[in-house]
């Protein structure tokens, strides 16, 4: 059986909790939720390390069509420990 983590919808998500397994869905349902709630800005801790956690959420967000954009954070906010992206905000017009 499945369990699972209950994480705050902030507008940041650290990925120190999750097993990399875990990371190619939970990032894009992370940041449809944030977008849902009108969070447009959010920071992914991936850490340093190695660098393949960065990649991957690099890889993962470069193909949502609702990301603006993404870049390493400046230095106070984690530097190349963490990612900022950008999201596009929901079209109200399309909601019903």
């Amino acid at each position: 059986m499945k369990s699972f983590v209950k994480i705050p919808i902030d507008g940041v998500l650290d990925l120190h909790t999750f097993r990399p397994s875990e990371v190619k869905s939970l990032v894009p349902y992370y940041l449809k939720l944030c977008r849902k709630k009108g969070i447009l800005n959010v920071r992914i801790i991936h850490g340093k390390g190695t660098g393949t956690l960065l990649r991957t959420v690099h890889a993962i967000v470069s193909k949502l069509d609702y990301v603006e954009d993404f870049y390493l954070a400046p230095y106070q906010l984690g530097g190349w420990g963490a990612t900022i992206v950008k999201l596009k905000p929901i079209n109200k017009l399309l909601r019903k």
